[in-house]
């Protein structure tokens, strides 16, 4: 089973908050995992293409117990 609940806010300076979770459910083995993902984003433009920048966090709130750990990344 795969949720992913998401909440976005844009402000007029083109940044976007963003908060989201990718839980997935294990029927067979009976464990979630879940990770809680807090991204921020930055829209430019460069003459008239416009570039996308996001800088984001990654925490487990439940997962195997040799699963992934939190990251935080540039994408």
């Amino acid at each position: 089973m795969f949720l992913q609940p998401f909440l976005a806010y844009a402000t007029r300076t083109y940044v976007t908050l963003r908060v989201n979770m990718e839980s997935t459910y294990d029927w067979e083995n009976e464990q979630w995992t879940t990770p809680f993902n807090v991204p921020i984003s930055q829209l430019l433009k460069f003459g008239p293409q416009p570039v996308q920048f996001t800088l984001g966090g990654r925490a487990y709130v439940d997962r195997p117990r040799d699963g992934p750990i939190g990251v935080c990344a540039l994408w």
